[in-house]
């Protein structure tokens, strides 16, 4: 199946080099993580989603791990599911200068 070319790609990019961290919401469906996935493998992101339950229990129960385990620049999908990882995101973007780690 051909990709199909989202407007949103843009705006993200220029997003992600201005801020460090770029939270992506909307409609189901709509190609959100088709588009996320195709962009981090162009710049070598990490890509993860809290579908998978053992990434979800590692979020959840120790979040510095799960940043050892799953390192920056990095795409987390269904970030809703660990809200602990919140907060060791936030600690860790005080802590660097770097755009577009998450």
């Amino acid at each position: 199946m051909a990709y199909i070319r989202r407007d949103l790609e843009r705006k993200f990019l220029k997003m992600n080099d201005f801020f460090k961290v770029v939270l992506v919401t909307g409609a189901r469906q709509v190609g959100k993580i088709t588009m996320l996935k195709r962009l981090a493998n162009k710049s070598k992101r990490t890509y993860v989603t809290l579908d998978d339950i053992n990434a979800r229990e590692l979020a959840k129960n120790d979040p510095k791990l799960f940043f050892q385990q799953y390192q920056p620049p990095i795409i987390i999908d269904e970030v809703q599911y660990a809200p602990e990882l919140f907060s060791q995101i936030k600690l860790m973007v005080d802590q660097s200068e770097e755009k577009g780690l998450f």
